[in-house]
């Protein structure tokens, strides 16, 4: 099954924005890049609607001194209640317990449109 859930023009990169596969709430993010993703709407905490948190980055320590780099810009969805942060490029994985994802869909643009796969 695959459905168009908007225009791709209705998301900015950078943004995201909430939508529905049929009956199941998912959540579409636009990477700086213009790449998109998506995933189920609610964090695997305790069910947060993501579409209603943010896209931001991550930082890495770059030398024993506590020198941090600021990466992955946009590339980060944080829920909105917890804070908890989910790699979207990586297939929705909680970067605090990486071996839990997020439910993914398969994204194509046909005719500029976000078709999301079930």
């Amino acid at each position: 099954m695959k459905e168009v859930v908007l225009k791709k023009e209705d998301i900015e990169p950078g943004k995201m924005k909430s939508a529905s596969l049929g009956k199941i709430p998912i959540v579409v993010c636009r990477t700086k890049d213009g790449e998109f993703y998506a995933y189920a709407n609610r964090c695997l905490h305790q069910g947060a609607p993501l579409s209603e948190g943010a896209l931001v980055g991550d930082t890495k320590r770059t030398d024993v001194h506590g020198n941090y780099e600021y990466i992955k810009e946009g590339e980060i969805l944080r829920c909105p209640w917890h804070g908890l942060e989910y790699d979207i490029k990586n297939d929705g994985c909680m970067l605090a317990e990486p071996d839990k994802k997020l439910r993914s869909f398969k994204v194509t643009i046909e005719d500029d449109y976000v078709v999301v796969h079930k």
